[in-house]
C-alpha cells in the first residue's frame, strides 16, 4: 500500500486504515437493509485503489478527499440508496462538529453534542480563567492514572492496570460515578457520590449535620438523612425550657444550606430526607412538599416496616412513638396514613417509601448498627457516616449479533470491581468519621446502564416475562462475578476490616474485600456521556427535542429506532417529527406492530411492569435499585396505591412514583394527546435529562 497516512480535520496525521472505510460503507449499507460485508470490502478496496492512484506516495489525502471518493464509488456501483445514507451521515456529522465548536470542546471520541455539553459543564478540567483545558480522552486518562496509582500499595502493575481502566472508560463500556470523573487526579480528590449522615437530637447534632452536609456537597457528593431521632413538634426542651419545633422545621435549614452550595461548583446539591412512619410528626412530613417550591433540594421517603404494612392491609391502628422518651403518643389508623402517603405522592411525586425491614434484612454488618437512610436517589442504604462509590456497566456494549456476550460482560465486571475497590484507597474523604466507616466496610456499588438498549438489541419488549427473565439472568451473573472478584481481592489484599463482624464470615466466606458489591444507580449524566438509556429505565421517548446551547433546540431520535426504521423501509423525516409530538409510537399506524412492542416508552409501560422490573434486579443486587415508576397524567391514586403495595410484596427496598405533570418544575414536557396533531411543542427535555425521574433532585 503506497498511502500510509491521512490528514485529520484538525491537521493531525493518522495512519491510513482501509478497515475504517470498510466499516463506514458497511454501516451505510446496513442502514438501508443491505447487510453485505463482502460487498462492503470489495467497494472499500476500490476506494483504496482510487486513493492510491490519485495521491500515491508524495501526497497525503485528507479525510474529506477519501469521503468524496467513497460517495463516487457508491454511486458508480448503482448503490444510490447507500450513497444517500452515507451523504446524510456526512452532513449530520458536519452539523455536529460545528455545534461542538460552539460549545468549545475538542471532541476526540465522536460523542453526541449533549455528551460534550455535559462534559464541558461538569467534568472537563479548566484553567484559572475558566477555559476548558482537557479533552474527553484526556479526562479518561487522568481518571485511569489516578485510580491505577493504588496498585503501588499492593505490588500491582500500575501501567497495565491503567491501560485496562482507560480502555473500558474510553470505549464507554464502564463509567464510574460523577465525582470520580470530576475529581480523580485533582487537588480535591473526593470521589464518592453518596453519603449518609446522622442527625442527633440536639442543637449541636443538628448543626454538625448541616456543616458536614455542606462539606460533602461542596466536594460533589449527595447526602441522606434520617430525621427520626429528632423530638416531635411541641415536645419539651429541658435545657431552655422551650418547645421543640420538630424535624420538618429543621429540614428547612438543610434545604436552604443546600441551595447556597453548588456541588463541587458544578452541580446542585441533593438530599434524601427519611422519617419513620412511627414518628409523631409523620403527617406533617408526608405533606411537607405539597406547597410548590418547598424542599426543592430534597427527595422525601417514609420509612415503613412490615408491621405497618400489615396494619394497612388489616385496617388496624398503630402507635406513634416519641423518639426522645420511647413512649406511645397516640394511635392512628394505618390505612388512613397510607392513604395520605398515596394521595400526596400522586399529587407531588413525594414522598416515596423505604421498606426499612427489607433493607436491614440485607444489612451486611448488623453488629455495627441498623440502616436508617439512603442516598438521595434511594439506591444506596448506608450506615451513619458511610459513603459509597458507584459505577455502571454499559449493557448496550455487551450485545453482539443479537446475543449477550457473556465473556465480555464477565471481563467488564472484574475490571469494574477492581476499579471501584481502588477508588476507596485513592479517595480523599471530607471527614475522618467518613473515612473510618468507609474503609471499615469498603462498600462499592457496581450497576448497569443501557438496559433498555440491550433489550431492544435482543428484540425483547421491556414489559414482558422474557425481559424479567433476562433481567434476573444478567444481574445474577453480574452479582456472582462481582463477588468472585471481591473474594480474589480479599485474598490478595485483605478483607474489609469489619469482615469478622459481618454476615459474610458467618456464611462461610474465607475472605471478601467489599461488604457490598452491587447497586443499581439512576446513572443520570454518565448515561448521557455513554449515549444510552439511564440505569434500568425504559426509553422515555423515541424522538424528542432537547434544549441545548442556551436556548437552542436539538431534535434527537433514538439511534436504534432510526436504524430499524431505515432498515425496514418506513423511515421519513415527517415520521420522526410526528413521533416527537408524542414521544411514543404506540398509536402511529404506519409503524409495524412488532417494532411497537420492542420500542416501548416509560409512559407506555404500566406501573406493575415498572415495579416487576425493579424487583427482578433487586433480587440480585446487594444494595438497592434506583427506579422511577413513571405514570401518565391520567393515572389515579389507586394506581399509585397498587404500585406501593406491589413493591412491598415483591421485596423492593424502596419505591418512587412520579405522575407526569405533578410538579411544575420538571425537566420533561410532553404534548397532551389531544394537541399532538396540531402544531404544538414536541416532547421537550432539558439538557441533562437522561430518562427516569424527571425532576431536578434526580439529576444526580
Amino acid at each position: 500500500m503506497t498511502v500510509k497516512q491521512i490528514r485529520k480535520r484538525d491537521g493531525r496525521l493518522d495512519n491510513f486504515n482501509p478497515e475504517k472505510i470498510t466499516q463506514a460503507i458497511f454501516k451505510a449499507m446496513k442502514s438501508v437493509g443491505r447487510e453485505d460485508f463482502k460487498l462492503a470490502k470489495k467497494l472499500s478496496a476500490e476506494v483504496v485503489r482510487i486513493v492510491e492512484e490519485k495521491f500515491g506516495e508524495k501526497e497525503i489525502p485528507n479525510v474529506e478527499d477519501v469521503q468524496d471518493i467513497v460517495e463516487t464509488v457508491l454511486m458508480k456501483s448503482g448503490l444510490s440508496d447507500v450513497a444517500k445514507s452515507y451523504i446524510l451521515y456526512r452532513q449530520k456529522r458536519t452539523e455536529v462538529r460545528e455545534a461542538k465548536k460552539l460549545i468549545g470542546v475538542a471532541d476526540d471520541l465522536k460523542l453526541s453534542i449533549n455528551a460534550i455539553k455535559v462534559l464541558r459543564s461538569r467534568y472537563l478540567l479548566r484553567d484559572e480563567y475558566g477555559n476548558v483545558i482537557e479533552t474527553p480522552r484526556q479526562m479518561f486518562r487522568r481518571v485511569a492514572k489516578a485510580i491505577a496509582s493504588v496498585e503501588k500499595l499492593y505490588g500491582g502493575n500500575v501501567e497495565k492496570v491503567e491501560e485496562e481502566f482507560y480502555r473500558v472508560m474510553v470505549n464507554l463500556e464502564f463509567l464510574p460515578n460523577s465525582p470520580t470523573l470530576m475529581n480523580a487526579g485533582t487537588e480535591l480528590g473526593q470521589l464518592s457520590a453518596c453519603f449518609v449522615l446522622p442527625v442527633e437530637d440536639s442543637i449541636d447534632g443538628i448543626f454538625n449535620a448541616v456543616r458536614y452536609m455542606a462539606l460533602i456537597h461542596k466536594s460533589g457528593g449527595g447526602t441522606g438523612f434520617s430525621f427520626s431521632r429528632l423530638r416531635p413538634k411541641g415536645d419539651v426542651v429541658k435545657s431552655t425550657k422551650g418547645i421543640a419545633s420538630g424535624p420538618v422545621s429543621f429540614m428547612q435549614i438543610f434545604d436552604v444550606a443546600t441551595s447556597v452550595i453548588k456541588q463541587g461548583g458544578r452541580r446542585r446539591g441533593a438530599n434524601m430526607g427519611v422519617l419513620s412512619v412511627y414518628h409523631p410528626d409523620i403527617l406533617e412530613f408526608i405533606t411537607a412538599k405539597t406547597v410548590e417550591g418547598r424542599f426543592t433540594n430534597f427527595n422525601l421517603s417514609v420509612a415503613v416496616d412490615d408491621r405497618f404494612m400489615e396494619a394497612v392491609e388489616k385496617d388496624e391502628e398503630y402507635e406513634l412513638i416519641n423518639p426522645r422518651t420511647g413512649e406511645k403518643v397516640k394511635s392512628l389508623p394505618a390505612r388512613a396514613v397510607f392513604d395520605l402517603i398515596v394521595n400526596t405522592a400522586w399529587k407531588t411525586g413525594d414522598p416515596g417509601l423505604i421498606f426499612i425491614d427489607e433493607i436491614n434484612r440485607h444489612n451486611p454488618t448488623p453488629e455495627l448498627g441498623m440502616i436508617e437512610s439512603t442516598n438521595p436517589c434511594g439506591e444506596q442504604p448506608l450506615l451513619p457516616y458511610e459513603s459509597c462509590n458507584l459505577g455502571s456497566i454499559n449493557l448496550a456494549k455487551v450485545v453482539s449479533g443479537g446475543e449477550v456476550d457473556w465473556e465480555k460482560l464477565r471481563s467488564l465486571v472484574r475490571t469494574a470491581i477492581h476499579f471501584l475497590d481502588n477508588v476507596i484507597d485513592v479517595n480523599r474523604y471530607p471527614l475522618p468519621q467518613i473515612e473510618h466507616m468507609t474503609k471499615g466496610n469498603r462498600k462499592i456499588g457496581l450497576g448497569v446502564m443501557g438496559w433498555a438498549d440491550m433489550l431492544i438489541k435482543l428484540g425483547i419488549p421491556y414489559d414482558s416475562e422474557e425481559a424479567l427473565r433476562m433481567a434476573e439472568k444478567v444481574m445474577s451473573f453480574i452479582s456472582e462475578e462481582a463477588r468472585k472478584k471481591s473474594v480474589e481481592l480479599g485474598l490478595e489484599r485483605g478483607s474489609f476490616p469489619n469482615f469478622e463482624k459481618s454476615v459474610w464470615s458467618k456464611r462461610g466466606f474465607k475472605a471478601l474485600r467489599n461488604a457490598t458489591t452491587t447497586t443499581i444507580a439512576p446513572t443520570g449524566t454518565i448515561s448521557i456521556i455513554a449515549g444510552v438509556t439511564s440505569g434500568i429505565e425504559p426509553l422515555f421517548a423515541i424522538s424528542y427535542v432537547r434544549n441545548v446551547l442556551g436556548g437552542a433546540k436539538l431534535l434527537e431520535i433514538n439511534s436504534l429506532f432510526e436504524e430499524t426504521a431505515r432498515k425496514r423501509g418506513f423511515y421519513s423525516k415527517e415520521l420522526i417529527l410526528k413521533i416527537s409530538k408524542k414521544g411514543s409510537i404506540r398509536d402511529i399506524p404506519e409503524i409495524p406492530e412488532d417494532v411497537k412492542k420492542v420500542f416501548v416508552t416509560a409512559l407506555d409501560v404500566s406501573g406493575e411492569w415498572h415495579v416487576r422490573m425493579q424487583a427482578a434486579f433487586q433480587k440480585y443486587t446487594d444494595n438497592a435499585v434506583s427506579k422511577t415508576v413513571n405514570l401518565p397524567a391520567e393515572a389515579t391514586p389507586e394506581d399509585v396505591r397498587k404500585v406501593f403495595i406491589l413493591a412491598w410484596k415483591l421485596k423492593c427496598k424502596g419505591i418512587t412514583v412520579y405522575r407526569y405533570g405533578s410538579k411544575k418544575e420538571q425537566v420533561l414536557t410532553i404534548t397532551p394527546p389531544e394537541m399532538a396533531l396540531l402544531e404544538e411543542e414536541p416532547v421537550t427535555v432539558d439538557s441533562e435529562y437522561a430518562g427516569g425521574c424527571p425532576v431536578l433532585t434526580c439529576l444526580h
